[in-house]
């Protein structure tokens, strides 16, 4: 069996090394010469034209939306390469209903279709831990469940295709209110005098604790605002989530809240960074920083010093 995967970035670099590990037989497809060089030299097949991948029996996209995903299947003319009874696995955040046109085009040539976006980030697909969540036919995807766990600890099958995307939303816009809090709540703590590495060590080891604080409260005091998804592609979670509620005339007051906090984030030009760039916008309003002792903001560096 043949595997071939696309888009060698943040995530799917990792994903595509797990995958030639476990089954050694791979097609990767990147615009990096020196990414592919490097899989190239690990064994792997490395093209820049994703016409190699029709070569593969799966077929795995790690892409940034969903139009990279219709650019590559029906612009650059992969769908074209591919027999019936192929399978194509979408690994990337996409939106609902682009996903629904998407496999309903792939379905009228016979390609079968699976939606499973991972979570975890970079750090847990190169430990081969993600969490996929899988919309799309039952027996497809039990066809491709050894593959899954070749880069995911946890493989959970969400239903019809779709579901999957669905699945990976809901968790999506937890994480996010989670972030538009602590970018709204730690320079107030800052305005009130308070320091700010013992909050953080308040807020990690107490009730107000949660994954995003975990991981962005660390990064924030050093000034780090690089290595989570950046914002100015993570929002469109939040437009997708916008238009499924209006849909549905569903209110979600906190969501909208949250949505603000990223609007504002973007519109003052921080969506180069992750998440925790929000608590910028914050800052700024208040005009506090939100860092550890050491900090140089004008250098943007940081400089550990002895504590008591």
């Amino acid at each position: 069996m043949k595997i071939g995967i696309v888009g060698l970035g943040q995530m799917g670099k990792p994903i595509a090394l797990n995958l030639l590990r476990a089954h050694g037989n791979l097609i990767v497809v990147g615009r990096s010469e020196a990414i592919r060089a490097e899989f190239q030299q690990l064994g792997a097949l490395a093209a820049a034209d994703p016409i190699a991948l029709g070569e593969a029996d799966i077929i795995f996209t790690c892409l940034p939306d969903a139009k990279a995903i219709e650019s590559l299947l029906f612009g650059e003319g992969l769908l074209d390469t591919l027999r019936p009874g192929r399978i194509l696995v979408d690994l990337s955040t996409t939106g609902y209903a682009q996903t629904l046109t998407i496999a309903g085009r792939l379905a009228d040539r016979g390609i079968q279709f699976l939606d499973a976006p991972v979570s975890g980030m970079a750090s847990r697909a190169r430990e081969g831990t993600l969490t996929v969540m899988c919309g799309g036919d039952r027996k497809t995807f039990e066809d491709v469940g050894d593959v899954f766990s070749s880069f995911s600890s946890r493989v959970l099958y969400m239903g019809k295709v779709g579901n999957g995307q669905l699945a990976k939303l809901i968790n999506q816009l937890l994480f996010n209110v989670n972030a538009a809090a602590l970018a709204e709540i730690l320079p107030l703590s800052s305005k009130l005098g308070l320091d700010p590495d013992r909050i953080g060590e308040v807020i990690n080891s107490g009730t107000g604790r949660s994954f995003a604080s975990e991981f962005f409260i660390p990064r924030i005091l050093s000034g780090d605002f690089s290595q989570g998804y950046p914002m100015s592609a993570a929002y469109k979670d939040l437009v997708s989530c916008a238009q499924i509620a209006s849909e549905l005339c569903v209110p979600l007051p906190v969501t909208a809240a949250a949505t603000a906090s990223y609007q504002m984030t973007l519109l003052r030009g921080h969506g180069a960074g992750d998440k925790g760039s929000m608590v910028k916008s914050f800052e700024e309003l208040l005009g506090v920083e939100f860092r550890s002792p050491g900090f140089d903001s004008a250098a943007h560096s940081y400089n550990e010093i002895a504590k008591p």
